[in-house]
């Protein structure tokens, strides 16, 4: 049995520092199993995030060694034997204590999306649809909401954009609907306003840290932006809508 030293956060938005441990770990560890031989052993008040330990839930989101990462997905032997594992909050949202965040903002900005609207079936045979529309809207229904993408993405990281903007994982949730080849919803007055779609300029961090691997700028962004300028920048179709307002 080997032992690893870490260092947790520990605090909150106000006021918090790094703790140093040090832990016995056995083979095959991952990163939310130290934290919670932390927890059993040096500081049963340390709060985190989790619940599947599976890579499904998207709970135990936080930043090892600088980079956000799904613990429960991340194994010890990913860093060097003597390497100092360093375990911090995400960054881009307030933290409430130790390594939980406050990600509620999320969730608000996930309603404001104008929901699903089918079109009506076809009197014959339903909703018929090909698979290759059915790929595009069913990659998004991979997101977790585990907000690595939003933690990365420099506009809430850096800026504190989130009343703005609603960041990558929920233009996925917005691409799932609209790419959907039966939805009829027109989103694109809200993608332009307060979804916030032109802060994005597509750096393309969001779909480096996806744990479902979406590609998220190329897929969901980029298809959401070509809608929003064929909608309001393209000046043929301006003058088309003109015409028949005329």
């Amino acid at each position: 049995m080997a032992q690893r030293t870490f260092e947790v956060y520990r605090g909150s938005e106000v006021q918090g520092a790094l703790e140093s441990y040090e832990i016995d770990v056995d083979e095959g560890m991952v990163v939310l199993d130290a934290i919670h031989r932390i927890q059993a052993e040096h500081a049963p008040d340390l709060a985190v995030r989790w619940n599947c330990k599976a890579g499904k839930c998207g709970s135990c989101s936080c930043e090892v060694n600088g980079q956000p990462r799904l613990t429960c997905m991340t194994r010890l032997s990913d860093y060097g034997a003597q390497e100092t594992i360093t375990v911090t909050p995400m960054k881009a949202f307030p933290v409430i204590k130790d390594l939980v965040t406050d990600v509620s903002q999320g969730y608000r900005n996930n309603a404001s999306i104008p929901r699903f609207k089918p079109r009506p079936r076809d009197t014959e045979d339903g909703w018929r649809m090909q698979q290759f529309e059915i790929e595009r809207a069913q990659e998004m229904r991979k997101c977790i909401e585990c907000f690595l993408c939003q933690d990365v993405c420099h506009v809430l990281r850096s800026h504190r954009k989130h009343e703005e903007f609603i960041g990558p994982t929920y233009l996925v949730r917005t691409a799932g609907y609209s790419l959907n080849p039966i939805d009829v919803e027109d989103r694109s007055e809200f993608l332009k306003g307060s979804a916030g779609i032109g802060y994005c300029n597509i750096t393309k961090c969001c779909t480096e840290v996806c744990p479902e691997s979406i590609t998220i700028t190329d897929n969901a962004i980029i298809p959401l932006k070509e809608r929003v300028v064929d909608r309001f920048y393209d000046p043929l179709k301006a003058l088309v809508r003109l015409v028949r307002r005329s």
